[in-house]
């Protein structure tokens, strides 16, 4: 399936922002299992990867910007039900919300797989994240030619609704690209595509800062963690890693009950309050992004402290025994849970109109 008209490419962006969260929430369960103090190498990869997706949401809603859509991040069907496939993948695996340990590194390296070398563009039912931003651009670039042969260009979106460095708080290696125009539609899939997976079928992401954390492509960080051992410049996709040890310590986390549910915690009135208390900072965190991708970047500066407080909601939670005989914690469940229901009905009303609108035109 190709990506033939702009609608199409609008839709296919907005799956790319539900691609990239559908990340999150797995990535932060494993690297808010891990007590401070322990597995220090181990925090820095993975968080360095949680805020390069991010930055990744940040550019597919650039991109959606600047060729007339609008980005929703903050609507109920935008957030997944763990155990979740990856959005419009072709279904080959399950994400779970599980705590640090083997099972979840195993499931990272499956989400950030590398394409193979001749492997197709796919829109639909991909098989790697990279397939599926191959077809992106495809699409970006047909489109672009098409119009351009009429005098016209698909990038008609309002310039003020990019989000820039100066609005984007980002502790990682890159920036978001303000997007404009073909060259910088493509340098921004092109980032995401290499941090992913590597530039060029390599391990490095094309920032070219050798020693940090943040230079392999998220695939090598997550390598890195299962083998237990860095790599070096020299090494190859296909060998293993050669450099010094990465200590880590499988036993060091919190022992959280996969996939947790409000629901479950019916009877457990104290539980079940502080779990519906960080899905409200979840869901407020994604109220703040999805009103910065659309005319107010400033919200942007709302998301830090919400960072910080979903860590702190979610230790606390999976410090607290289930009770149940296995030895498990509670822990986070990143549901959509809005402070306010009546809220999030206007914002409904308010895409409903936008959606008739679009249709009208």
């Amino acid at each position: 399936m190709s990506i033939t008209t702009i609608a199409s490419l609008r839709r296919h962006l907005q799956w790319a922002l539900e691609l990239e969260h559908s990340t999150i929430p797995p990535y932060l369960c494993a690297l808010y299992s891990i007590p401070d103090g322990t597995n220090v190498e181990v925090s820095r990869l993975i968080r360095s990867v949680v805020m390069e997706e991010m930055l990744h949401m940040v550019l597919a809603a650039n991109v959606l910007n600047a060729v007339g859509g609008h980005p929703e991040v903050s609507h109920r069907k935008f957030v997944p039900s763990y155990p979740a496939y990856l959005p419009h993948s072709d279904k080959a695996f399950q994400v779970n919300l599980l705590p640090f340990g083997t099972k979840a590194v195993e499931t990272f390296l499956k989400i950030e797989r590398p394409m193979k070398p001749k492997a197709r563009p796919r829109a639909h039912k991909y098989r790697t994240i990279g397939q599926f931003y191959a077809a992106l651009l495809e699409g970006v670039e047909r489109l672009e030619r098409r119009a351009r042969a009429r005098r016209k260009t698909i990038f008609t979106g309002k310039r003020r609704y990019q989000i820039d460095g100066d609005t984007w708080y980002y502790g990682g290696g890159g920036q978001p690209i303000k997007v404009v125009d073909l060259d910088s539609a493509r340098q921004a899939i092109r980032e995401i595509m290499e941090q992913g997976e590597g530039l060029d079928h390599t391990i490095f992401d094309g920032d070219n800062r050798f020693g940090q954390v943040d230079e392999l492509a998220h695939y090598f960080r997550f390598y890195e963690i299962r083998k237990g051992r860095r790599f070096l410049p020299t090494d190859r996709p296909n060998h293993l890693p050669h450099g010094p040890a990465v200590p880590v310590d499988w036993s060091a986390r919190y022992p959280m009950a996969p996939n947790p549910k409000v629901r479950k915690y019916r009877g457990k009135p104290e539980i079940r309050r502080l779990m519906v208390a960080f899905n409200r900072t979840y869901t407020t965190l994604l109220e703040a992004l999805h009103a910065a991708f659309n005319g107010r970047p400033a919200a942007l500066r709302n998301a830090v402290p919400l960072m910080y407080r979903l860590k702190y909601e979610a230790q606390a939670l999976m410090q607290i025994p289930t009770g149940l005989a296995d030895g498990t914690t509670v822990g986070p469940s990143f549901e959509w849970t809005p402070v306010s229901p009546a809220r999030s009905g206007s914002r409904r009303a308010a895409r409903t109109r936008r959606s008739a609108s679009r249709r009208r035109t």
